[in-house]
């Protein structure tokens, strides 16, 4: 049953090791994703991705945080088809609009989810580095949870907080019109 999935990527490489804001060239350590037909939270290792990618193919929606800038532009490589074409809602994409500037997960789990991430990117890399893929899952998975729980805070109250100079402020957030998509139609090129 296609149901919408909620994802986050973690790289082996930082910008500054392939010279400049190239998500393409940073190569994939590990994809997490919650499936809502499901309702499991799974982590695929790059060379896994192909399992990955069945999971988006057969989502009704791919939601995430920075999803259509960072993750799908790193997934891109792996991916023989166009991922622009699936039905994204990317929560970073529709706060920026509202407030025209972009602020981060961790500020939004702060002051709408009273949480906060554990960790941050560098240190995903660190891990893998390291060779502690447990932990760099574990980093990833939690990550997903906080988008989710973003994605249905925002669904049921129709707002985001975040902190500003001012203190505490909302963002007014209609998910339903936030749905970004080239185009509606979908190859499918790996078989479920």
């Amino acid at each position: 049953m296609a149901a919408p999935v909620v994802v986050d990527v973690e790289t082996q490489m930082t910008f500054r090791d392939v010279g400049g804001y190239y998500p393409e060239k940073l190569r994939i350590s590990v994809a997490g994703l919650y499936d809502y037909a499901t309702d499991l939270y799974k982590a695929f290792e790059e060379p896994e991705l192909p399992e990955f990618f069945r999971y988006l193919e057969n989502s009704t929606i791919i939601i995430g945080f920075n999803v259509i800038d960072f993750d799908l532009r790193a997934l891109s490589t792996y991916y023989v088809g166009d991922l622009k074409k699936f039905p994204t809602l990317d929560l970073l994409k529709h706060v920026e609009k509202s407030l025209g500037y972009r602020i981060s997960l961790d500020d939004l789990a702060k002051e709408t989810l009273l949480t906060q991430k554990n960790g941050h990117g560098l240190l995903a890399i660190e891990y893998f580095r390291n060779k502690e893929m447990d932990k760099l899952k574990k980093y990833c998975l939690s990550d997903v949870d906080i988008t989710r729980k973003l994605y249905e805070y925002g669904k049921t109250n129709k707002k985001l907080y975040f902190k500003s100079t001012a203190g505490k402020q909302d963002i007014p957030v209609s998910w339903d019109t936030a749905v970004t998509s080239v185009s509606s139609q979908v190859n499918l090129t790996l078989p479920w």
